[in-house]
């Protein structure tokens, strides 16, 4: 192949590759509000810094809040793996009834009183190997409140704020056992030792 003929070949290549990278870049998002921006073809370009979201572990008070449809609660879609399965195990026993006790013997009971039901939805999470009465709910965990799960305990009852949503069985307008609550606040008396499982 002649010097002429190589030069031809591969000047057309590179036209070639021009054109791709040109359509390459028209196609990233951006592009049109970029180019219209640019001062006389002069790049002042400044790229947008990538979105971050701080690690579970990392306290904040940003968490999304869950919200309750017929009952049921419905994780946020920001929620950790783990939060989302405390809420999903605390929904299949919802509209169980109060029993004393319940809970406590066995996962899948008649019933759940105040502890079994708080324990029962962090063993769905897997934070809890075996039931805890409210008195030990207690020294559970780590002190004071999480960014996504708080259990509230004293030696007569226990109930959790999971995603913003209350969990317990005290305070309900009509029936007994575990529901979701829109309030936060404690619906039984005295005073509650806040904890929460590590990174949550």
């Amino acid at each position: 192949m002649s010097i002429v003929r190589r030069a031809a070949v591969f000047g057309a290549l590179s036209s070639l590759l021009a054109l791709v990278a040109v359509a390459a870049i028209a196609a990233m998002p951006g592009a049109r509000a970029w180019a219209a921006n640019a001062p006389g073809g002069v790049s002042t370009y400044t790229p947008e810094p990538e979105a971050t979201t701080p690690p579970a572990a990392a306290p904040t008070n940003l968490t999304s809040k869950a919200i309750i449809v017929r009952g049921r609660a419905i994780a946020p879609l920001d929620a950790p793996a783990a939060v989302k399965k405390v809420i999903a195990a605390a929904n299949k026993i919802r509209a169980k009834p109060y029993i004393w006790g319940g809970g406590h013997g066995r996962w899948w009971d008649a019933g759940y009183d105040c502890s079994g039901a708080v324990s029962y939805a962090l063993h769905g999470g897997a934070l809890l190997s075996s039931p805890l009465p409210s008195g030990p709910m207690e020294s559970w965990g780590l002190a004071g409140r999480g960014r996504w799960i708080t259990v509230y305990a004293n030696a007569g009852h226990a109930y959790a704020v999971i995603a913003g949503l209350r969990w317990d069985t005290a305070g309900n307008t009509s029936g007994t056992g575990p529901r979701w609550h829109e309030s936060t606040l404690a619906a039984a008396g005295g005073r509650f030792v806040a904890r929460h499982p590590e990174g949550y």
